[in-house]
């Protein structure tokens, strides 16, 4: 189900209330990245990622383990957001437009949203951002420029994620890619009993210190002790 906000001005939304609605269980989405209007998203089958059930190919551990990349966490959320926002292999066009980062940039200030950075040197080549809400946390998107990039990102996000007491991970949606990982779709009545649970909680998304990086090796003794 969506409903559409068509006035098109930035005032109407502000982060306060995106975090309400996500507490209600709906999202917002631009039609492009050129389209200055929002509208909500409230899908009949709902991608979530079990925690405990979280799944990681033996070569992607090898990679994780390796620490060929440097994982760093909220060091650079407008980044984050605009490696997502931009064209990828196989997608042209986006739905994150200016409102979307300006609302999840005022978010990230007022805590509620996160990145989780991939580097390579001094480069930044993945990544990932999403809100948190009580023992919730929502996927909202994620990029890479390296191989693996985004997939290592995923696991130390879930590492911590774990770490931090957090019992809800949404996808919105299940593709392809994330279904590796264990990804699967619940009906809309579930998982809104499923926030509702999370909700009564809080987590700590920063229980895990930011500094020094989190090494391969941790995040994958962390999932696995949880699976």
């Amino acid at each position: 189900m969506t409903s559409r906000d068509a006035s098109g001005t930035a005032s109407e939304i502000t982060p306060e209330v995106l975090l309400r609605a996500y507490a209600c269980g709906i999202f917002p989405m631009a039609e492009s990245a050129d389209d200055p209007s929002l509208f909500w998203v409230e899908p009949e089958m709902r991608g979530v990622i079990p925690l405990g059930g979280f799944r990681i190919a033996s070569r992607l551990a090898r990679t994780v383990r390796s620490d060929a990349f440097t994982v760093t966490v909220d060091r650079a959320f407008k980044a984050v957001i605009a490696g997502c926002a931009a064209p990828q292999p196989g997608r042209n066009d986006t739905w994150i437009n200016q409102r979307i980062r300006d609302l999840y940039l005022g978010l990230h200030d007022l805590g509620h949203a996160h990145s989780v950075e991939v580097w390579q040197g001094d480069d930044l080549v993945g990544g990932l951002y999403g809100v948190n809400l009580g023992r919730a946390f929502f996927g909202e998107s994620m990029f890479h420029r390296a191989r693996d990039a985004s997939k290592v990102a995923l696991v130390h996000l879930v590492a911590r994620l774990i770490a931090g007491g957090f019992e809800l991970l949404d996808t919105q949606y299940v593709t392809e890619h994330l279904r590796q990982f264990g990804a699967i779709e619940i009906p809309r009545r579930r998982y809104i009993a499923l926030l509702e649970k999370a909700l009564e909680g809080n987590a700590d998304f920063n229980r895990l210190p930011a500094d020094p990086p989190l090494s391969g090796a941790r995040a994958l003794e962390i999932i696995a002790a949880r699976s």
